[in-house]
């Protein structure tokens, strides 16, 4: 399920001085082999979350077995993606593939009336033959007279993560979003439904209203944006998504991300600031559910206090989720290693990050196993396709793409999220005996 290729050709890594936690660590920049996850498995929680849209992805028989294998467990509905599947005359350019892509959204559309929203999801195989789904989209809108929206996003193997996915999935809703110039709260990025409807409560306890949240769970009913609308992400890796918010005249609230009693009140703090709610009211709405959240890390804490960590880049949550297993957990941080440094969207998580052995940017990696070998870390955090092997080294590993699609937000998830990472260090130790 993973995919690896090159960024370039590897070169010695660059280095240089990023702030971090009140002081200035090393940045570690490699250019090299990666291994990542397709941005096609962000399918797996959007189209959960988002219920009246289809995803349909343009591509090969990896990619139809990829969302079979990731995204195929909907036993008792039928799902909503598929793969309109490019063969070797398409390929090789010798059919049309414009005219089998109409074909196959007028079978999708008469087949499945209740569609709302279809995404056309770009992968490698369509992008290396330059089809452009874009202008594909464009003209199958206009071929159903308004009755769907169709849209287009990349979900390319080629891009640095798998999350950005999403990103550009909702960049793609962005441009689809009604203008609006009144105030209001617009939270990014894709939270479970329980997760979602904790932090609405919440918001509404403290006083901030109207609060939307894109992508909303129905895409025919897209959020406002305009000069009034404060941004707050909920994911660090929307930061393509926030861009285009700007562009609509959007403002971020810069904050830490919801991961952990500090950091989820951090975040609400930051939204009350947003809207001249005074921090008072904030402490006494999130004193029972922070003081509830203490309580179940408790027991965590002890299992996870002292441990060594490691994060190879793969996700983007390695740096909110090293700072939650720092300063909450205290977890020692090894090495913490992302994909691509975005300082606007991780400057709050950088000023709270412990600093951590070594942070880098970026992969090589070749030469990133050679450090984590000498390393030897308690717990490693990476993607599937270098789990198995790092366990069968005798290293113990937690699959980050798990971390993407559970309910870890916010104060009633903060055990949860802890458990996540005593669980694999519980089970090494049964295993030891």
């Amino acid at each position: 399920m993973s995919s690896s290729g090159a960024v370039a050709a590897s070169v010695d890594p660059a280095q240089c001085t990023l702030a971090v936690g009140g002081g200035a660590v090393p940045l570690l920049r490699e250019r090299g082999q990666r291994q990542v996850f397709c941005g096609l498995a962000g399918i797996v929680w959007l189209h959960r979350k988002i219920q009246d849209a289809f995803f349909l992805v343009v591509g090969s028989r990896t990619c139809a077995h990829l969302l079979q294998s990731a995204a195929g467990v909907m036993i008792f509905a039928e799902p909503r993606f598929a793969t309109a599947i490019l063969q070797d005359r398409d390929l090789a350019g010798m059919a049309d593939c414009n005219d089998e892509l109409d074909r196959v959204v007028a079978e999708l559309l008469a087949r499945r009336p209740d569609i709302g929203t279809l995404f056309l999801v770009g992968s490698c195989p369509s992008e290396v033959i330059k089809l452009d789904l874009d202008t594909a989209a464009e003209r199958l809108s206009r071929n159903q007279q308004g009755r769907v929206r169709i849209l287009a996003y990349s979900g390319s193997g080629i891009e640095t993560t798998f999350t950005q996915g999403e990103d550009t999935c909702l960049t793609a809703l962005v441009r689809e979003m009604p203008a609006a110039d009144a105030p209001a709260l617009l939270v990014v990025g894709t939270l479970p439904d329980i997760v979602e409807d904790q932090f609405c409560r919440l918001f509404d306890a403290i006083g901030i209203a109207p609060v939307h949240f894109l992508p909303p769970r129905r895409a025919s009913e897209l959020p406002p944006v305009g000069a009034g609308t404060r941004v707050l992400a909920a994911q660090p890796f929307v930061g393509d998504t926030v861009a285009a918010l700007a562009e609509r005249g959007a403002t971020l609230i810069e904050a830490p991300y919801p991961f952990g009693v500090e950091g989820t009140r951090a975040w609400l703090g930051a939204a009350a600031a947003a809207f001249d709610i005074p921090d008072a009211r904030v402490q006494d709405v999130c004193a029972a559910p922070m003081a509830r959240a203490e309580r179940g890390l408790a027991r965590y804490r002890e299992q996870l206090a002292g441990k060594r960590i490691s994060f190879l880049p793969d996700s983007q949550l390695e740096i909110p989720l090293g700072r939650f297993l720092a300063r909450e957990c205290g977890m020692q941080l090894v090495e913490v290693a992302v994909p691509y440094l975005d300082r606007r969207m991780l400057g709050p998580e950088l000023a709270l990050l412990p600093a951590p052995e070594r942070l880098s940017e970026g992969q090589d990696v070749e030469a990133q196993l050679d450090r984590l070998r000498a390393d030897r870390p308690d717990l490693t955090v990476c993607g599937l396709g270098l789990a198995n092997p790092l366990e069968a080294e005798g290293l113990t590993t937690k699959w980050s793409i798990e971390l993407v699609f559970s309910p870890v937000h916010g104060f009633d998830q903060a055990p949860d999220l802890a458990e996540l990472f005593a669980r694999p260090l519980n089970r090494r130790a049964r295993l030891a005996f």
